[in-house]
């Protein structure tokens, strides 16, 4: 059985040219003229994705390492992987790491865009029991972990350089609906014409939603930049896009204990096939090789790795899992 866990209807976008000669009876002919054919025709885009868990015939999702599927489509024009990025619930991270051949602003009309839309569950998630979430701040991701059911997981923004978004365990001590904004006293030092108090509204950077964690200072809110999820650009709290933080917050009671964790390397298993993900990190500073070594050795998993396909995955598209698995002939 298959349980979706969170889905966005697709924005399709259809350019239509539609060129229409009318001539009066006595007026001279009209010479047409040859239209240049358009310099790219681009396919409407089939990539249809279901960020889901296969939880087997009982729904029991404990033991779900691997969740969601990847694919690829044609980019339309006047389209930006920060657009794309969005209709997929991807971080702006996730959908310029793996296309780093494409300009993120201005990528060409045609050209196959890689919608990173798969995801290995973070070892923090293992071993707990009931209702919890997880932030993995290497890859800028929020797993909501429920006590029954398939996991969820929405991209988030991180605090900046100097406002770094800290690792530990926490707890939702409040839930905020509409919440006001205050700013605290470091942040009007760096813009002194903010008001003491930013009302609820589309321009309150806090959205529409708030979980305050018991250290005082972060929540989990939304946001009114939403360009700003997936990249480091808070001051030390998680934003979440507006249309994911309605369905976060109902979902997450007073007394959620919240791990965020740094974990740029992460190892799967679905179906019997090992898969890696690896991230950028500067700040988690390990050796990303010998971390993928320890954690494949400390599963028992070396032996059925095919060391070729563990090196591309090393050098090549980050952020996404790539099946490593060695095929015995």
């Amino acid at each position: 059985m298959v349980v979706i866990v969170h889905t966005r209807p697709g924005r399709w976008l259809l350019a239509l040219a539609l060129a229409i000669g009318a001539g009066c009876a006595h007026a001279p002919p009209v010479v047409e003229k040859e239209v240049d054919p358009p310099l790219v025709t681009v396919a409407e885009p089939t990539c249809q994705v279901i960020q889901a868990a296969d939880c087997g015939p009982s729904g029991d999702c404990r033991g779900v390492e691997l969740i969601g599927a990847s694919c690829f489509r044609s980019i339309l024009p006047d389209e930006s992987l920060i657009e794309i990025a969005r209709q997929y619930d991807l971080g702006f991270n996730e959908i310029e790491a793996a296309n780093p051949g494409l300009d993120a602003f201005v990528p060409t009309p045609g050209a196959t865009v890689f919608i990173p839309t798969a995801w290995i569950v973070p070892r923090a998630a293992s071993g707990g029991k009931g209702t919890r979430i997880i932030v993995n701040l290497s890859e800028m991701r929020l797993y909501f972990i429920p006590k029954t059911g398939a996991p969820m997981t929405f991209p988030v923004g991180v605090g900046s350089e100097g406002w770094i978004t800290p690792v530990g365990t926490f707890s939702v001590v409040q839930k905020q609906v509409n919440p006001p904004w205050y700013p605290p006293a470091s942040i009007r030092k760096e813009e002194p014409d903010l008001p003491a108090m930013v009302p609820p509204g589309p321009e309150n950077p806090l959205g529409t939603h708030a979980l305050r964690l018991n250290r005082g200072s972060i929540l989990i809110h939304g946001t009114d930049k939403p360009f700003g999820v997936g990249r480091k650009a808070s001051h030390g709290c998680l934003r979440l896009y507006p249309e994911d933080i309605p369905v976060l917050f109902e979902r997450v009671p007073v007394g959620t204990p919240v791990t965020i964790v740094r974990e740029p390397v992460k190892v799967g298993v679905r179906s019997g096939r090992v898969y890696v993900e690896v991230h950028q990190d500067d700040e988690a500073k390990i050796d990303t090789r010998a971390e993928v070594k320890r954690l494949l050795t400390k599963r028992g998993l070396l032996g059925s790795v095919d060391s070729h396909k563990l090196d591309a995955a090393m050098t090549g598209v980050a952020g996404a899992p790539v099946d490593v698995t060695a095929d015995r002939s």
